[in-house]
């Protein structure tokens, strides 16, 4: 549909507008539009500009990175199914994540151990997907799924030994929380370094949809192409996982529901795909905030609840 990029396109200042307008606390209009210009209420401003946008902006970036990833690793390992969990690197984040937390460390050495169980999954994947051929998406996927489930059951071991007060905030972890996210401005960077990347790739990943042998007759560095789009897709995973914990059917839906509209050509899906992920977890994240406040929300919750029924929709419009 031609439709599809004005509307994604259209989604970004209405999903990030809404998320500043709304929270916990209600702020009328002319509140709103003070605050908004640096002027009224003290509380009011500090409400604005220093909670919800940089919740928001934190918010859309996580959603992108999670799309951006989905949608390198669909086409890098050809499989529909796939997303960024698949890597095991988010099920190595959150036993990280969660073995700090039950050791009672603060936030930064939740967010250093939740990086360094992402960085050793993402290290056994790697290792063990090149054989002596080169690089080997059955490798990959067969890795992935081995990690996951092992990092799965450390996770399911930890839930089950811990002391009840903390057994929330680790099922908020896993289910998506984005209430410490703090300063976007890293996981910004890090998305726009990755999608800058990824798009210099899109023509020779249009034709790597046909297969390893038939790229390399087309004259595409297959290898290098492979390693450019699983080292974007890691490290766009990790940031997010970093960010908001982890998330979930952001990066398998979104590039699904951008193809089922009729876009195809990674030139167009890969900025498509990163801006309506990011859409899609702000306003989620809004939702999360509001729908029963002041408790929240986890905000993975959210992303199933609205991109399930959008996705059968288009499923059954083209049945």
């Amino acid at each position: 549909m031609k439709a599809a990029p004005a509307v994604v396109l259209a989604l970004i200042p209405a999903s990030l507008a809404l998320a500043i307008a709304f929270g916990s606390v209600d702020l009328g209009p002319g509140q709103l539009g003070d605050a908004l210009l640096g002027r009224g209420d003290e509380i009011a401003r500090e409400i604005i500009w220093g909670v919800r946008a940089p919740r928001a902006l934190a918010a859309f970036a996580c959603g992108g990175l999670l799309a951006l990833a989905g949608t390198l690793l669909q086409v890098l390992l050809r499989n529909p199914l796939a997303d960024p969990a698949i890597l095991g690197v988010s099920g190595g984040a959150a036993a990280g994540a969660l073995a700090a937390m039950l050791f009672g460390a603060a936030a930064g050495g939740v967010n250093l151990s939740a990086l360094a169980g992402a960085a050793v999954a993402a290290g056994a994947v790697f290792s063990f997907s090149l054989g002596r051929s080169g690089w080997n998406p059955y490798r990959v996927l067969l890795t992935g799924v081995a990690l996951a489930s092992g990092f799965g059951a450390l996770v399911g071991l930890m839930l089950a030994i811990a002391p009840s007060s903390q057994v929330q905030g680790m099922l908020f972890w896993l289910l998506g929380d984005l209430s410490p996210a703090g300063d976007p401005a890293a996981a910004l960077a890090v998305l726009a370094a990755c999608a800058a990347l990824a798009f210099s790739q899109s023509a020779a990943l249009d034709v790597l949809i046909l297969g390893e042998d038939k790229a390399r007759s087309l004259g595409v560095a297959v290898t290098r192409l492979q390693a450019i789009a699983f080292g974007c897709a890691t490290l766009a995973t990790v940031a997010a996982v970093l960010l908001g914990g982890a998330i979930g059917f952001v990066g398998l839906v979104v590039p699904h529901l951008l193809r089922l509209s009729g876009v195809h050509r990674h030139r167009a899906l890969l900025p498509l795909a990163t801006c309506l992920g990011g859409s899609l977890l702000a306003l989620a994240d809004t939702l999360a905030r509001t729908v029963a406040a002041p408790a929240e929300l986890p905000v993975g919750v959210l992303t199933a609840m609205i991109g399930v029924p959008v996705l059968l929709v288009l499923l059954a419009r083209l049945r």
